[in-house]
This record gives structure tokens, C-alpha cells and sequence, in this order.
């Protein structure tokens, strides 16, 4: 193995080990945190059972409490425990999902206890720091590791590299994983390829991962990718809707042997479900029972969710009805699908009851429970209902998230209520929860909806000026303002934010270019509108089926039909079709202009029936 020339780079931060370690004061033994552990139990152990005794508390620990108790014996107690103790010790902390105490309890044993760790004891560390988004710390003892001449394991450093993906670090995992290959710095596993081709999934990129899948099957024996890895890479295909791809790797493995278990077949059927491939679904479906693969919760929730999505609630309700019957318990996941379905379908006190169901059958409903049957009763402009729900969560021990926000403030909007939302908004802020993108989007979107453009126009400079985040600077968030503007019958202003968008950055799509065109055509500025067309179209950007309707309806109002006309051939060539209200307006100038050849021409197109019907 090459382990100099090992450079850390960019991984590392810039502290060392020992700053991390014995460097601040609030980890030295006059630690008010340390004192309560020294404190934590009166009783001194000193007698010649105390290992004894300490070996059975081990094994009995179920929280915290028992875990620092149990050290507190173990750092009174003389001789003190060895090593591999300590470490079952800070297992026991890290399963807890207690990180930071953990990290807390290995600065210790370095600095108060002289505790000679080790490779394992190190690598619970560098775990503790990587959970707790601190992958840079962990680095710091990989350092640390190096120093002391010891020789890092592949368990090491598949731990660094799910930390850097946990945080989103796709490139610093990349460059340590190629670092890893290219100077064989341990022995690489099947685990630590897995690490990489599931962070790699998880990030989006299945094309990459699909390279690595490759370089796998090129390998030695013992790195041959496993059934997992299939698994991981055909699931990441399903979601990203390329299903084909997905069933022609699940027939490789067939082809090499390698068995699909119940991950495998319910990605797959999930994948089909959600585009409506039923048939394929259900032969793949008995193919896994065929098999002796029987569905679990995963895949029958799965089903359920595509069910709902495709408005076939109560086939759905069936579904759950035959889980039961296999004795699968549904689960969260699986209610909150059905819930979803019949708030999609307007359905609210269907919905309900399957909300209030979970509680009966102690299933607790969490967040994402709450957010759906809230957006529900917004879209059905039941805000008091929201409301209550919403006022409810912290009592049931429910934490509302960005996106139970983002719900409320768009129903209150939605309702008129832009004074309670805008109060909402500050809450928002006050308690320390980040408004994303969806946030900023819907308050400006209130605003205008409510008639207070000026006021949509100070947030969004106010944007401007914070900086600090793609939310604060993208071009959905101009679109909004200029829309409220056009319909405000602010056009000046709305001009001039467009103008500006190429100072900023900022390329206008579709959806920006639509709205100035509306608002040019509702102000019968159908020349503009026309050189605003042109425009687009010289940007690579292509109109849309928004775009037609609005300069064709525009035109027809403007008494430009041969202009019209001529938009309308195009838009046909597109296979774009005229929405309601244009073709509404053709037939009553149809009424008005009984002999434009033009309209005539236009309505027989559309409906060569029309005329017949109308005589």
C-alpha cells in the first residue's frame, strides 16, 4: 500500500487534529460539560468486580443517561478499561444517534484519560463527525492517523467518503475516491464501491455511476458488483423515468447470475407503475412471486403512490386491503400515498379519515402527513382547517418544515389573508428555519396576487441585495414581479426589469418572454409583441403553446387577422392547438365578421362543422 505521498489537499480544513482534540478550552477537564460526566454518579468504583460490572453495563445500555453513566464508571475505575471497551462504549453512543457526544467522549479519553486509542476508536470519531456534517473535522483525525503512523482501513475511508456525500461534497468524494484507486491507499470493497455508486445515485448522477458499475464487472472477483449495487443503480434509473435502461440492466444480472431480490423487483414495478406500464408491472410483479419474492411494505407502498397519482384512489384502498391480508402492515408512507390521492382528488374528508386512521392504528403521522392534508385543504381554500392543523403540530411533537410553510403561505395568500401569511413569513425567519426558493416564490407571488406589487418589488431588491443563494438571484423570481406589473397595467415597469436581466446575469426562458408578450397584447401594443417574438426566437428560446395563444388572441383583438392567421398556420405546423378563450373569441368574430374570409378560413380549420352547426 502507498501511504506517503497521501496529500489531503482541499480535504482537509486547515486545523490539525490537535486544535479539534485538545485545543479548546470547553473540551480541557475543567470542561462544565466534562464536570457533569465526572459528577454524573456519586459512587465510586474501585473494587476488584468493577470491569466485571462495567462489561454488563455495556450491554444494557438503551439511552443516553445509561451511556454516560457507564463512562463515568469506566473513567473512576483503576486500572482503567482498555481500549476496545471504550470503543464498544462510543459504538453504543453512535447508535444512540448522540454524534456530538460521542465526539465529546473521544476528546476526552485523548486529553483527561490518556486513553491510548486506536485505528477503531479513530474511525468511530471520523464516523461521529461525518454524521454530524462535519466531514472536514473528520479529515482532521485521518490526519491525526497518519502522524501516528498508523495505517488507515478501507472502513476509514468509505466512512470519509459517505461523510463528503452525505454534505453534498460530490467532487471532493470523486477526487478522494480516484486518489483511493490511483494510489492504493487501501484495499478496496465491494462496500466502498457501493458507497460511491449510491452517493453518486442519490446526487443525480446515474450515468456515472453506471461507469463505475462497468469498472466493477472489469475487476477482480472479490470487487464484482452484487446484487445491492444493482439494485442501487436500477432504482436511481426508475426515479430519473428511465425505465428501459433500468429493465435492461435487471436482464444482465439474470444474464450473469447475479439473483434480484425485493429492492430490485419493487424499484422496477414502482418505475412501470409511474408511467402507467401496468401490464409489465403486474407480470413483473408475479414473476417475483414466481420466485418466492414476496412484496413488502416497500413495494406495495409503492404501487399504492402510483395508483393515487393515477387518480385510482379506490384501487388503492385495494391494494392495502390485500397487504393486509399477506399480513404486510402498511405503513407512514403507505397512508400518507392514499391521503395525497384523495386530496388530489378534492376528497378532503376521505382524506381526513385516513389521517385520523393512522393515529388508531399507532402509526404516528409526521410531517410530510401534515403537509399533504394541509396543501389539500388550501387548494380548497379551507385555510381555517390548515390553520388548525398547522397550530396543532408542535403539541403532537411535529416539527413544521420549509415546506409546511410554503404550504400555509400560499393558501393564506390564496384566501386574501396576505397579513396573516406576511406574519407567517416573519415566524418563519424568527425561528431559524431557511426560506428556500419556493418560499421566496410564493410571497412574491401573494403580493401580487393581492395587489401590492410595490411591495413584491422591495422584497425582491431586497433579494438582490442579500445575495448568498441561487433562490435570491433566479429568473422565476422576475417573472413573478414582471407578471404582477402586466397585470397592474405597469408595463414600463415590467419592461424594465426585463431589460435588465442580462446585467444580472440572468437568461429570460419561456415563461418570462409569455408574460411581456401578454402584457404588450392586453395594452394593444401587437407591434412590440410581434419584435418580442422575434426576439425569442433569435435566444434559441422556442415559444410555447402560452405563447401562441396569447399573440394570436392578441391579434384577433387587435382586428389584425391576416397576422393572426399567419401565427395561427405556424402554431398549427408546431402541433400546437388554440385553448378556449382564443377559440371563443374567433367564433364570436365569427358572428361579427360573417364574411372575413380570414376568420372563415381560421374556424374551418378548427371545426369544419361550426359553419354547418351555426346555420
Amino acid at each position: 500500500m502507498k501511504i506517503k505521498g497521501f496529500l489531503l489537499g482541499h480535504f482537509l480544513s486547515s486545523s490539525s487534529i490537535t486544535t479539534h482534540v485538545s485545543g479548546n478550552s470547553y473540551f480541557q477537564s475543567n470542561s462544565p460539560f466534562l464536570y457533569l460526566f465526572r459528577h454524573f454518579c456519586t459512587k465510586s468504583v474501585s473494587n476488584c468486580n468493577s470491569h466485571e460490572k462495567m462489561k454488563l453495563g455495556l450491554g444494557n445500555i438503551r439511552n443516553l443517561d445509561d451511556a454516560l453513566t457507564v463512562y463515568d464508571d469506566m473513567s473512576r475505575a483503576r486500572p482503567l478499561p482498555n481500549v476496545k471497551q471504550f470503543n464498544q462504549l462510543l459504538s453504543r453512543v453512535v447508535k444512540l444517534k448522540e454524534y456530538s457526544t460521542a465526539i465529546y467522549l473521544f476528546k476526552d479519553l485523548c486529553n483527561n484519560l490518556g486513553v491510548s486509542v486506536n485505528e477503531y476508536t479513530m474511525t468511530i470519531a471520523i464516523n461521529s463527525y461525518c454524521l454530524s456534517n462535519q466531514a472536514d473535522f473528520g479529515f482532521s483525525i485521518l490526519g491525526w492517523l497518519f502522524k501516528r503512523g498508523c495505517v488507515p482501513n478501507v472502513i476509514t475511508f468509505s466512512t470519509l467518503l459517505k461523510g463528503l456525500f452525505r454534505e453534498n461534497k460530490i467532487n471532493e468524494a470523486q477526487k478522494l475516491f480516484r486518489k483511493m484507486v490511483k494510489e492504493e491507499l487501501c484495499e478496496l470493497s465491494v462496500v466502498t464501491y457501493g458507497t460511491v455508486i449510491d452517493g453518486l445515485c442519490k446526487a443525480g448522477n446515474v450515468a456515472m455511476a453506471i461507469e463505475l458499475l462497468r469498472l466493477m464487472e472489469k475487476g477482480r472477483r472479490i470487487c464484482k458488483p452484487n446484487t445491492h449495487i444493482y439494485s442501487m443503480v436500477i432504482n436511481s434509473l426508475c426515479k430519473d423515468k428511465m425505465i428501459d435502461s433500468a429493465l435492461k440492466l435487471f436482464d444482465e444480472m439474470s444474464e450473469k447470475g447475479i439473483p434480484p431480490n425485493v429492492v430490485t423487483y419493487s424499484a422496477l414495478i414502482c418505475g412501470l407503475c409511474n408511467l402507467s406500464r401496468w401490464s409489465e408491472a403486474k407480470m413483473l410483479l408475479e414473476e417475483m412471486i414466481g420466485y418466492k419474492i414476496y412484496p413488502n411494505v416497500i413495494t406495495f407502498s409503492s404501487l399504492v403512490d402510483a395508483l393515487c397519482k393515477e387518480g385510482l384512489v379506490n384501487e388503492a384502498e385495494d391494494v392495502i386491503h390485500i397487504m393486509k391480508q399477506q399480513n404486510v402492515t402498511p405503513n407512514v408512507v403507505t397512508y400518507n400515498s392514499l391521503m395525497d390521492g384523495y386530496c388530489l382528488q378534492g376528497r378532503m374528508d376521505e382524506a381526513r379519515n385516513v389521517f385520523d386512521s393512522m393515529s388508531n392504528k399507532n402509526i404516528a403521522p409526521n410531517v410530510r402527513s401534515y403537509n399533504i392534508l394541509m396543501n389539500g385543504y388550501c387548494k380548497k381554500k379551507k385555510i381555517d382547517d390548515a390553520m388548525h392543523l398547522f397550530r396543532e403540530m408542535p403539541s403532537k411533537g411535529v416539527e413544521p418544515n420549509a415546506a409546511t410553510y410554503n404550504t400555509v403561505l400560499q393558501g393564506l395568500f390564496r384566501c386574501g389573508r396576505d397579513s396573516c401569511a406576511l406574519k407567517l413569513f416573519d415566524e418563519l425567519q424568527v425561528i431559524g428555519l431557511k426560506p428556500d426558493f419556493y418560499t421566496y416564490c410564493n410571497v412574491l407571488d401573494g403580493l401580487c396576487r393581492n395587489s401590492q406589487v410595490e411591495r413584491a418589488l422591495l422584497l425582491l431588491d431586497a433579494l438582490e441585495n442579500k445575495g448568498g443563494g441561487e433562490h435570491h438571484h433566479h429568473i422565476s423570481c422576475y417573472s413573478i414581479v414582471m407578471d404582477g406589473l402586466c397585470k397592474a397595467k405597469k408595463l414600463d415597469a415590467a419592461r424594465a426589469i426585463f431589460s435588465g436581466l442580462a446585467s444580472k446575469g440572468l437568461q429570460p426562458n419561456v415563461v418570462t418572454y409569455n408574460i411581456l408578450i401578454k402584457g404588450c397584447c392586453q395594452n394593444g401594443l401587437l407591434e412590440e409583441a410581434n419584435d418580442i417574438l422575434l426576439k425569442m426566437e433569435e435566444a434559441s428560446v422556442l415559444p410555447d403553446v402560452i405563447t401562441y395563444n396569447a399573440i394570436v388572441k392578441g391579434n384577433l383583438k387587435g382586428g389584425k387577422y391576416e397576422d393572426a392567421a399567419k401565427l395561427f398556420e405556424e402554431m398549427d405546423a408546431t402541433g400546437f392547438s388554440l385553448d378556449a378563450s382564443t377559440f371563443e373569441l374567433l367564433l364570436s368574430l365569427l358572428g361579427e365578421t360573417e364574411h372575413n374570409p380570414t376568420i372563415l378560413k381560421m374556424i374551418q380549420k378548427l371545426a369544419p362543422n361550426t359553419l354547418k352547426q351555426k346555420s
